[in-house]
């Protein structure tokens, strides 16, 4: 059975930094494109990042380019997210998914496997 379990979300001051973490199992975690979404209140579920099955390439929205950092440790079979000099308007439930195909695909229909999310608070 598949688990994608992320942590790490809280309340943070504008300016701020938070890092996510996700932790997937039953699954072969190296052989997955992993993601992160994003839903805030009354709004669509949004890609925020995504990385390759080896970690070597990244990609981003471009609302956080240069702020958020995508990593993964395949040996832990955890995906992060390092999201620095936060603003309220990242605020929103933050969720990682699996994708089983070597693409980054910015489509939440896409992916196969997600989390429950977790709650991120930013406050002016």
């Amino acid at each position: 059975q598949v688990q994608v379990a992320e942590s790490g979300g809280g309340l943070v001051q504008a300016g701020g930094s938070l890092r996510l973490s996700c932790a997937a199992s039953g699954l072969t975690f190296g052989s997955y494109t992993m993601g992160w979404f994003r839903q805030a209140p009354g709004k669509e579920r949004e890609f925020v990042a995504a990385i390759s099955r080896s970690g070597g390439s990244t990609y981003y929205v471009d609302s956080v380019k240069g702020r958020f950092t995508i990593s993964r440790d395949n040996a832990k079979n955890t995906v992060y997210l390092q999201m620095n000099s936060l603003r309220p308007e990242d605020t929103a439930v933050y969720y990682c998914a699996a994708d089983r195909t070597p693409y980054y695909h910015t489509a939440s229909y896409n992916y196969d496997y997600w989390g429950q999310g977790t709650q991120v608070t930013v406050s002016s």
